[in-house]
């Protein structure tokens, strides 16, 4: 597999990728998350060889890639932009990488039916691009990109242009793709939903570092500080303080409140010994709507977030349930990551 050791960029007085390790095992599909601007392209144009001056090593299986042109890393590259070539017919786009292999007529065409039925694409070899959909060109791509057998590929925002019903199904299908082959993969996002749709495992980058990385429940359930927390989306973080307040957490740094800690008791407004919140927000988000729940007085109110398939009227009080099974510490300092 992969492994990449102290891999550096900077630019001018700015560290685009601040020494950074990280391994890929083979058959592994891994997702490259973070905000925009946080060096995630550059990190994965180190990986590709296009990035020059980068420092560190690069090898797979044991055999160093650093000094090797990335035609000769054998790895697969796909962007947002599928920089499809519009003057060529959908056949001639996936046969590319083939004809760079030298690979003779009849192999490349035996390839271009495989890897387009295999993106449910059957026959299309004859169409022209710019007959393709937006998801047909994503498509089209990928099936280029696998064409020439890579080891490795690495997509870049692949489906970042899409509207969101054909990014889900997209990821759905990209995921089952490259479980059939067994092929390992880096996929770049800054969508957590469409991270946890195609991956095993996340890495997530800040400021040119990696500042998580585990397999993708796990960090869901211990994002382990405040920025991965926030960037995952939880919207239930609470300073240490409240946290005991709430009878949370030890008092020693923050803590995160997964939603499947808050139950809402609406037969029982005052339980005794117990909480009581009030509805102060609810918003419609498709087959849910988010629900603001306030607790304690309007000068000291703590608020928690959670999502509701039948949610109860603005106004209404009920006694909270909040299960410590579902919480989880994050670090003292950690607002950066």
């Amino acid at each position: 597999g992969l492994v990449a050791q102290g891999l550096t960029v900077r630019f001018g007085a700015s560290m685009a990728v601040d020494d950074v390790s990280l391994d890929v095992a083979p058959g592994e599909i891994v997702a490259l998350v973070g905000p925009s601007g946080c060096g995630k392209s550059t990190l994965l144009r180190v990986l590709a060889g296009l990035e020059m001056g980068a420092g560190g090593r690069l090898s797979w299986d044991g055999a160093d890639l650093t000094p090797r042109s990335p035609d000769e890393r054998g790895f697969g590259l796909m962007f947002q932009d599928h920089a499809l070539f519009p003057h060529r017919r959908v056949g001639e786009n996936v046969a590319f990488g083939l004809r760079m292999q030298g690979q003779d007529r009849a192999a490349q065409q035996a390839r271009v039916a495989e890897m387009l039925a295999l993106v449910g694409l059957d026959g299309f070899e004859g169409r022209s691009v710019d007959t393709l959909s937006g998801g047909e060109a994503q498509r089209v791509a990928l099936a280029r990109s696998l064409a020439p057998s890579p080891r490795l590929l690495m997509l870049d925002e692949p489906l970042g242009s899409l509207d969101r019903s054909l990014r889900d199904r997209l990821a759905s299908d990209l995921r089952a793709v490259l479980t059939d082959l067994g092929l390992a993969a880096i996929h770049v996002t800054h969508d957590q939903e469409e991270a946890y749709a195609v991956a095993d495992r996340l890495l997530v980058m800040c400021s040119g570092r990696i500042v998580r990385d585990g397999p993708a429940a796990e960090v869901w359930r211990d994002p382990r500080t405040e920025f991965v927390a926030r960037f995952l989306g939880h919207d239930n973080v609470l300073d240490a303080s409240t946290a005991v307040a709430l009878g949370l957490g030890d008092g020693t740094g923050p803590v995160v409140v997964r939603e499947a800690a808050i139950h809402l008791d609406r037969a029982t407004q005052d339980r005794a010994g117990g909480l009581t919140a009030t509805v102060t927000g609810v918003r419609l988000r498709g087959a849910t709507s988010r629900v603001t729940l306030a607790l304690g007085r309007p000068g000291d109110r703590v608020e928690l977030t959670v999502h509701l398939a039948d949610p109860p009227p603005l106004g209404t009080t009920a006694s909270l349930i909040l299960d410590p099974g579902h919480v989880a510490a994050l670090e003292a300092s950690s607002a950066a990551g």
